[in-house]
């Protein structure tokens, strides 16, 4: 049964402060609260000092953001709950000023820990600094928290990528934190290279083992107040709120989309037919909302897990995903591209290479020779190689499906009332795919790549010229392979056969 409280009700008069508020899901997470939380009393926001900049100026920045038009709009007033407490995730203490730690130790009630690094390729000694001893930071700034009713931890669904199926619990890391952390401390960069493979088997890559390792530390605090750990799989671009199609990086999904969007990825090492695991950032931000909300009402002692996974409710395979991709992008296409949209994902690594040769590398190096005739600067090798990069970094990711049990994400819904569900909606099943994508491609168009919306016009224009250039070239090479082929069969079993 929903409890006689409702959400809104429980964040009336609660301080909130939040860690990586300046990323993508923290904007939204914000966004969410001054919105649909009218009567919340304040939201301190951690965030790095900047030269020459004072914490009024880089609020205002930061609330100039295109996340937060419709509060500007309807409810501007509400912009004035935002305090910046000036701290750096990096810092010993989070470089936070005695005033402002006793002030947040005083008032903090509700405390959203989302500030990471999400980069996969990340070296071991950077990412412990950020993901766990800067969580082992915020953790002992909680400890000493007078008031505090929930802290909401943000990891990820990936956290244990050899798990066959990951459930809804811990599982221990296979080193111990604070051994992990005092040996990235004194080992100097050479040392820590060489043995970084071994310390993180069997995970793919320093994201996975360090938000294994931080889950591991944040359950190390188990009964001191209560914990939720939410574990989103793949955040894309949110699906209505703020507004359709936000996205503000180019993290993951989003840069394929935009890089087979601008015609610059032509293949990628992808079983088309495995399930793409994602979820809009709207979704996973109302997830994290209701998690903080139950578990303190709750007050459970144990640690509670939430992933916040597709698995299998409203599925969409890699492969499906990309064919919307490509209907869509004729509806918003790129002002920019470097060629028309084509090519397709290769499950077999072989022909993956074969067609990264083909089609990546080689125009790139016959662009670059004619730019360097020309007298002009090369560019295209170097954009290859850090496209060819990143494809390599996520291909780890499309070739493998995965499997998610994640009944404690459905049964938030069951744990509000009905007004309190649509208002922090976390149902998959409205998503319509094709629409989805469709705004996706939009958002990644106008907040990535800030093409206006009026340009459209121009870019189909664009886009149906590389059309017909593209089918003279297809054309061009064909004819001249069947040419060649002629030619030497002409020449070589002609003879034989006389």
């Amino acid at each position: 049964m929903a409890p006689s409280l409702s959400v809104k009700e429980y964040y009336a008069n609660k301080t909130i402060f939040i860690t990586g508020a300046t990323g993508f899901l923290g904007k939204v997470l914000i966004e969410k609260l001054l919105y649909s939380c009218p009567d919340l009393k304040k939201i301190y926001l951690l965030m790095r000092p900047k030269r020459g900049q004072s914490c009024k100026e880089r609020l205002d920045a930061f609330v100039n953001c295109k996340v937060f038009e419709r509060i500007h709009s309807s409810c501007p007033d509400r912009l004035d709950k935002l305090q910046v407490i000036p701290g750096d995730i990096l810092a010993e203490g989070l470089g936070v000023s005695l005033e402002d730690r006793e002030l947040l130790q005083r008032e903090t009630q509700v405390l959203f820990h989302g500030a990471a690094c999400v980069r996969f390729d990340t070296p071991l000694r950077e990412a412990v600094d950020l993901n766990t001893v800067g969580t082992k930071r915020v953790l002992e700034l909680a400890d000493r928290m007078t008031q505090i009713e929930v802290f909401v931890h943000i990891s990820t669904s990936y956290c244990r990528c050899e798990v066959p199926v990951l459930e809804e619990r811990l599982y221990p890391a296979n080193h111990r934190p604070q051994d992990v952390m005092s040996c990235v401390k004194w080992m100097d960069d050479e040392l820590l290279a060489h043995l970084q493979p071994k310390l993180i088997h069997p995970q793919p890559n320093t994201y996975a083992y360090t938000k294994n390792l931080t889950e591991d530390l944040v359950s190390q605090n188990a009964g001191k107040y209560p914990i939720v750990i939410a574990r989103p799989s793949i955040v894309t671009a949110a699906l209505k709120e703020p507004m359709p199609g936000w996205v503000d990086n180019l993290n993951g999904p989003t840069g394929l989309l935009v890089g087979a969007g601008k015609g610059v990825i032509r293949t990628m090492h992808c079983n088309e037919n495995y399930v793409a695991d994602v979820v809009p950032v709207d979704i996973v931000v109302n997830a994290c909302i209701l998690l903080a909300f139950c578990t303190a009402l709750e007050k459970s002692k144990d640690i509670q897990i939430c992933n916040i996974t597709q698995s299998g409710i409203n599925p969409v395979t890699w492969g499906g995903a990309l064919d919307l991709g490509r209907i869509k992008v004729q509806e918003y296409p790129f002002s920019v591209c470097l060629w028309y949209p084509g090519g397709s994902p290769k499950s077999s690594w072989l022909q993956h290479q074969v067609a990264l040769y083909l089609t990546h590398l080689l125009p790139a190096y016959f662009v670059d020779f004619l730019l360097f005739l020309l007298g002009k600067k090369p560019f295209m090798v170097k954009i290859q190689k850090r496209v060819n990069y990143g494809l390599e970094v996520l291909q780890y990711y499309t070739t493998k499906e995965w499997h998610f049990k994640n009944d404690n994400f459905l049964a938030l819904r069951k744990k509000v009332s009905v007004e309190d569900d649509e208002t922090f909606y976390t149902d998959l099943n409205e998503i319509d795919w094709m629409e989805y994508i469709g705004f996706y491609i939009k958002g990644a168009r106008e907040f990535c790549m800030k093409e206006d919306p009026a340009t459209i016009p121009q870019a189909k224009r664009l886009q149906k010229q590389l059309y017909y250039l593209d089918w003279v070239t297809k054309i061009v090479l064909y004819s001249l392979c069947i040419y060649f082929i002629y030619y030497y069969i002409k020449m070589f079993v002609g003879p034989a056969i006389n």
